[in-house]
């Protein structure tokens, strides 16, 4: 069972932050004011050498920032200062807005300079020390989010934090935490302490013993404990906001596969409905919002993020597989139109995100006027207007409109007396010409660093969506992605880098990168069966053993063995929007085991599973990553083997279908994995179907193989 850092001991912190600093009120936004003089900046500071584009945003602030590194904390120690960490990302709306309102007022800037090292952080390129200090705040606030600001001693260790600040507020807190620590050193000294040594246990482990077997019941209970927190009409969980955790539906999915429950298809059918017809969705140029900010999926937070739209791609790949829903596979489609259209570099990887803002105003790049799509669509005006719940009003701000659905496509074909199948072309060609007239405006701020992870992820996300479409631009685009990582972000003794940014790979990568790119690399291997994949998969978990694995614990940590010391050294357990990195390898060393005979692996996994047993069942959706390996230890996966010349035409009858509990191998000889060895036959193709080092009899063809398949 893991450490929580009891409330009492929180209750405890807090009361003591109290005494630094009472928040004041909100004050209202302003506009950005541009410090230009004579075409020349009139402030720069450390960040103008850095590459990250959110680094860049705040490389002409008055306030001198510093990148994370030895400099900045070698000089707050030298000049015995405090350190101001400020944390975020290119497409934070509410980062934006603290810049313009406290980072760029040369008064604020000022008392920064004097009193503090101000040290800024891209929690994309630098998830550990986001990890840290994240960890700080919801420690002492209960809570978190970006912009993330701690104050901490010169060795980095905080003592007061928060999250977004107003210009007043931020002052009055900067001023309070400055004063206390001057005037208290030794009170200091102990929330110090006491926050270090929380940090440090948050989300402790320790081994439990390893559970021979499973049953299915154990994912009853999953569901069970689960199943209340669903919102069974609108979709999601209740409540609001609502994110789309797409591990989530991924567990629910697979649940549904093995037991059949109807609740936990509905649950997955209304979410991915509701999440393609609301405002979450790009109607008119595909692909998925951060979050929605009301219970209805109707008001994004309009940041489009790579690692959302990636693992969703996945998401609705598997589902259009299990329910044969046309609606998945087009949403599937559009996706990839975005990506491929707005975040894909020329090299071959894919960039990180697009900002929520446009012209200084969130959403306005994506939400029309009434007379704007009466100007656009002409005849098939009216029939936009309903289908997509326009108004002369606006269903947003300022008289805007975002586009989302609420009708039944039957229903408003019968009213304008059209086919479905016309209404379907007839937005098809609205689309077209919704995105030629949004086109000229000024597009979101596009933030082009290149992440490893994510950018696994997506690859991933081409493999899933090429099994059901069949596309080979999208092999294409997989394959060409798969080299980019191979050749660019991975050095020949296997080390990955986090970043890769105008042609140069930098960070040491975390486990989160390896952890996804194993299982892209495994992904790419089941639809290829080119060996290589399978065995840089291999390879890089390898690495990760000698290099983050932990043995006391049976887990890994987040950073490497290598990698320069924070004050605390984390292990990332629980999924959230993106699964945790430990249950990633944990599955990953479950099917590399399988495929390699490897009771190393299968042990070290089975170790994994079993640390988190409780939790899995207690907190299903922030273990669901955790329940899938969970899944596939309650139903011992089988393993399908084709072998000869025509076994990829064979593998894609396969791909119809939804069968998360089978793991590919296969090729036009033998090769080098275990499990194809003696296998070959001349002039035939073969599949064998193995379950538990069981083989049923060898068969030609898929339909007799997918017979083989029923579970007892």
């Amino acid at each position: 069972m893991l450490f929580r850092f009891t409330e009492k001991m929180r209750i405890i912190l807090v009361l003591f932050a109290c005494s630094l600093f009472c928040p004041g009120s909100c004050v209202q936004k302003k506009e950005k004011s541009k410090n230009m003089q004579s075409g020349q900046y009139k402030f720069s500071n450390h960040l103008v050498h850095e590459s990250s584009p959110y680094l860049l945003q705040h490389a002409h602030n008055p306030v001198n920032w510093y990148p994370w590194g030895n400099e900045a904390l070698e000089k707050a120690k030298k000049e015995n200062k405090l350190v101001l960490i400020s944390i975020g990302y290119a497409a934070c709306h509410w980062c934006h807005v603290m810049e313009r309102e406290s980072f760029e007022d040369e008064e604020v800037a000022r008392f920064m300079n004097e009193h503090f090292v101000a040290i800024k952080v891209d929690r994309e390129e630098r998830p550990d020390v986001d990890q840290v200090y994240m960890n700080a705040v919801q420690l002492i606030t209960g809570s978190g989010g970006w912009p993330l600001n701690c104050i901490a001693l010169p060795d980095g260790r905080p003592v007061y934090g928060g999250t977004y600040f107003p210009k007043a507020q931020w002052m009055d807190m900067l001023s309070h935490v400055y004063n206390f620590v001057k005037d208290n050193p030794e009170k200091a000294e102990m929330q110090a302490q006491s926050l270090a040594k929380g940090i440090k246990s948050s989300e402790e482990i320790y081994k439990k013993p390893v559970v021979n077997s499973y049953n299915l019941s154990e994912l009853d209970k999953v569901f069970g404990n689960w199943e209340n927190n669903i919102d069974f009409i609108r979709g999601g969980s209740l409540g609001a906001p609502k994110f789309p955790l797409p591990v989530g539906y991924e567990y629910l999915l697979f649940y549904t596969y093995l037991s059949g429950n109807k609740s936990a298809a509905r649950a997955v059918n209304v979410s991915l409905h509701k999440m393609a017809e609301g405002g979450i969705y790009d109607q008119a140029g595909g692909g998925f919002s951060r979050y929605s900010t009301d219970a209805d999926w109707k008001v994004p937070h309009f940041e489009k993020m790579l690692y959302d739209n990636a693992q969703l791609v996945s998401l609705y790949a598997n589902a259009f597989q299990y329910f044969k829903d046309p609606l998945y596979k087009k949403v599937v489609e559009e996706t990839l139109g975005f990506i491929s259209r707005e975040l894909k570099s020329p090299e071959g990887g894919f960039y990180s995100s697009l900002d929520a803002d446009s012209e200084g105003s969130e959403g306005k790049f994506y939400t029309w006027k009434e007379d704007e799509i009466r100007s656009v669509c002409g005849e098939d005006a009216e029939l936009v207007i309903e289908y997509f719940n326009v108004s002369g009003n606006g269903n947003w701000e300022e008289n805007r409109n975002i586009l989302y659905r609420s009708g039944n496509d039957e229903e408003l074909a019968g009213k304008f007396n059209i086919t479905v199948d016309e209404l379907n072309e007839k937005l098809v060609a609205v689309k077209r010409s919704l995105m030629k007239a949004r086109d000229p405006r000024i597009h979101p701020a596009l933030d082009d660093k290149i992440l490893t992870s994510w950018n696994a992820l997506m690859l991933k996300a081409y493999a899933d969506a090429y099994k059901i479409t069949g596309n080979s631009e999208y092999l294409s685009t997989a394959l060409i992605n798969a080299e980019f990582i191979n050749e660019t972000l991975k050095s020949p003794d296997n080390k990955l880098f986090r970043n890769y940014k105008n042609g140069k790979a930098s960070i040491n990568g975390f486990l989160d990168d390896y952890a996804f790119t194993i299982d892209a690399f495994i992904s790419l291997y089941q639809i290829t069966f080119d060996e290589k994949w399978l065995m840089e998969a291999k390879n890089l978990s390898n690495y990760c053993l000698l290099h983050f694995y932990d043995e006391s614990s049976g887990m890994f940590y987040y950073t490497s063995d290598e990698d320069p010391a924070l004050i605390a050294r984390k292990m990332e357990i629980s999924d959230n929007v993106i699964p945790s990195s430990n249950s990633q390898m944990a599955r990953n060393l479950f099917v590399l085991g399988q495929y390699f005979y490897l009771d190393s692996f299968l042990e070290i996994s089975r170790q994994m599973l079993a640390n988190v047993r409780e939790n899995i069942i207690q907190a299903g959706p922030y273990y669901a990553n955790w329940g899938i390996l969970l899944a596939l230890n309650v139903s011992a996966p089988f393993e399908v083997s084709i072998v000869g010349k025509d076994c990829i035409s064979l593998k894609r009858e396969f791909d119809s279908h939804y069968l998360p509990d089978v793991i590919y191998s296969g090729g036009e000889n033998e090769g080098k994995i275990p499990s194809l060895k003696s296998r070959h036959v001349k002039a035939k193709t073969m599949i064998y179907v193995c379950r538990n080092k069981e083989c049923k009899m060898p068969v030609t063809t898929s339909k007799e193989a997918l017979m083989q398949l029923e579970r007892n």
